[in-house]
């Protein structure tokens, strides 16, 4: 069959807009430029599945427009070869705020139904299609973390092709223990901190997914604070307080004495810090042979060459950790003559070390810089010094011609990439063939 498989895009945390299906009328309630009420999408802390305030039924509505919009369009116009054999590009918006292996089952029913959507489609049937279904996904930043953790769960049974991943953090990034203690980061959205926005984030799951684990990463000055922020004794006393907090006003143990209230905000925090860890240790221990893939099927696009926050020192004040967090952390070697330097870079958002996947070989990685934004992507460039690469990844219109040429099969003209850092010419082994080679 010629016709390239349907395509699934899926963005990253806060990408998709959030509405409240309970209301009289069904009213946005999360929206990434306008609309963000913390207190109606803040999670209830004696079951992290429903809203803190009732009643509620906040669902996905749709991916956020000025990130998503030209990636979709390109995607759906470029892959179609003949205008009458259109090839069906479907966004996948999800509640980002829930631990990744309910969204994943999610993505589950969603590649099940959009498999049978495109059966229904006259040139697939035609092809054969519905003899051997498969899709192509493309997960930007947490998308790729979903999709990870899709084909670890699905194993050999997943009907994916092939898979293009932007800026995502494998291996976590520093942008979101600093969400979590000052309610700012770079991850999405504005940058600017507020109580109510740092509050939500304390109790919502997903974020927890998203904290740094590669070797070196959490610098620690006594040798009792673990260097591990999968363990709940390496965080600040303020994340536990907010907890026990929410459990005093809304929590159904609420009258309880304060002793009872800080144990049972610690059990909170245990619970959701396991939850993201045991994904964690899923994603570093999934191997592409599970899937029945191999490495030319992941087209993996790691941005570089902005500055980007890459280590986190965790003091102790008061027999209490707490995170040193200064603006000489954000640093960026890309191109520095010592090769071990070029590592401590990134987007912007996740650092360089971050988004190395544990299934891939370093030559098998594909890097992506500012400067790779063409002379006329001129709003994009604006928009990048506001939001960051990392949030304008999937507007280059050079990651765009990449992932048609790996799902199409044929480089698009004018296409090139350059490696991983350390890799040379004739070791690299993209998974696009004879694409253009650019230290």
């Amino acid at each position: 069959m010629s016709l390239v498989n349907p395509v699934i895009v899926i963005p990253g945390i806060t990408a998709s807009e959030l509405r409240d299906e309970y209301v009289v009328s069904p009213e946005t309630v999360w929206s990434a430029v306008m609309n963000k009420s913390y207190d109606r999408l803040t999670l209830h802390p004696e079951n992290l599945r429903y809203e803190l305030i009732e009643p509620a039924r906040i669902s996905p509505d749709s991916v956020f427009r000025l990130v998503y919009r030209h990636l979709i369009e390109e995607l759906r116009y470029n892959l179609t070869s003949k205008s009458e054999e259109p090839v069906p590009v479907y966004p996948f918006p999800y509640d980002w705020r829930q631990p990744l292996d309910l969204v994943e089952r999610q993505l589950e029913r969603f590649v099940d139904e959009v498999i049978a959507r495109t059966s229904l489609m006259r040139h697939y049937h035609r092809a054969g299609y519905p003899d051997q279904p498969r899709v192509n996904l493309v997960g930007h930043s947490m998308g790729g973390l979903i999709i990870a953790g899709y084909l670890e769960r699905q194993g050999a049974s997943a009907p994916v092709d092939k898979v293009a991943t932007l800026g995502t953090p494998f291996r976590g990034s520093f942008e979101a223990p600093l969400k979590i203690i000052t309610g700012t980061a770079s991850l999405g959205g504005d940058e600017e901190s507020g109580s109510r926005e740092r509050e939500a984030a304390r109790l919502t799951p997903s974020l927890y997914h998203l904290l740094p684990s590669f070797s070196d990463a959490i610098e620690t000055t006594h040798s009792d604070i673990p260097d591990d922020l999968y363990q709940v004794d390496a965080w600040q006393s303020g994340v536990l307080e907010t907890l026990a907090e929410f459990i005093r006003i809304h929590g159904l143990r609420g009258r309880s004495n304060q002793t009872e209230r800080r144990k049972w905000a610690r059990e909170l925090l245990e619970e959701m810090l396991a939850i993201a860890g045991a994904h964690r240790q899923r994603i570093e221990s999934f191997r592409l042979e599970q899937a029945k893939m191999s490495p030319e099927q992941w087209l993996c696009m790691i941005g570089v060459d902005a500055r980007t926050r890459i280590r986190l020192k965790v003091e102790k004040s008061d027999r209490h950790p707490v995170f040193n967090l200064t603006g000489q952390d954000r640093q960026n070697h890309w191109g520095d003559d010592d090769i071990d330097a070029w590592m401590f870079s990134g987007d912007g958002t996740v650092p360089y070390r971050g988004a190395e996947p544990a299934f891939l070989e370093r030559h098998h990685l594909v890097c992506l810089r500012p400067d790779d934004f063409g002379y006329w992507e001129i709003r994009d460039r604006l928009l990048t010094r506001k939001t960051g690469f990392h949030g304008m990844l999937p507007n280059l219109n050079l990651a765009h011609r990449l992932i048609i040429s790996h799902f199409s099969g044929q480089p698009v003209r004018g296409t090139w990439a350059r490696p991983a850092p350390g890799i040379e010419k004739n070791e690299w082994q993209s998974p696009i063939r004879n694409l253009e080679f650019k230290a």
